[in-house]
């Protein structure tokens, strides 16, 4: 494997790939808040660094939902944009290694909690709505200007292209390579 394919992001998602994801995220911080075990942290900011780094391919998370659940799931899978579940994937590094700082470096475990929880809700309405808090913010970004247009032209309005509206793109579409 090369470098530029291990620090590659799939380009369609699988959405069911990423429910899948959430789900696992939202247990973790579940199993976080509830406990108050500190070493739950680590996984889960790994899973998030490993994800927005290189996809699911360093992500024990990624890889059970993408090689072992997804494919075992007879379901109509839905397929989204790479570039913005990349944005999600790093806003949950951003709030993971937040409220790892917060716990190790300073014992400041009530600021986690915090942090964590604010991280359950964004997980939580992904895994059982479908719906990407993240996505949307890259989605305002586009339309203010922040994110150049040409990263994710199909990403410019997120709910196009579907008549449910939910933005589904067609599988084995490179979405970056079609609006250049």
């Amino acid at each position: 494997m090369t470098r530029s394919e291990l620090f590659s992001f799939p380009n369609p998602v699988n959405e069911t790939s990423a429910r899948i994801v959430a789900t696992g995220v939202v247990l973790m911080a579940v199993a976080f808040l509830v406990s108050g075990w500190g070493w739950v942290l680590v996984p889960l900011t790994y899973g998030f660094l490993a994800r927005v780094l290189t996809g699911p391919t360093l992500s024990p998370l990624g890889r059970l939902s993408t090689q072992v659940i997804t494919p075992r799931l007879h379901v109509e899978h839905k397929f989204c944009a790479g570039p913005p579940k990349r944005f999600a994937q790093g806003i949950g590094a951003a709030f993971t290694v937040t409220a790892s700082v917060l716990w190790f470096g300073f014992a400041l475990f009530g600021a986690a909690q915090v942090v964590i929880a604010m991280l359950l809700v964004a997980a939580s309405l992904e895994a059982f709505l479908g719906f990407c808090l993240g996505c949307t913010i890259f989605s305002f970004g586009m339309k203010v200007g922040i994110v150049p247009e040409e990263v994710c032209e199909r990403c410019n309005n997120i709910w196009a292209g579907r008549a449910d509206g939910l933005g589904e793109v067609e599988p084995g579409v490179d979405l970056i390579a079609t609006t250049r």
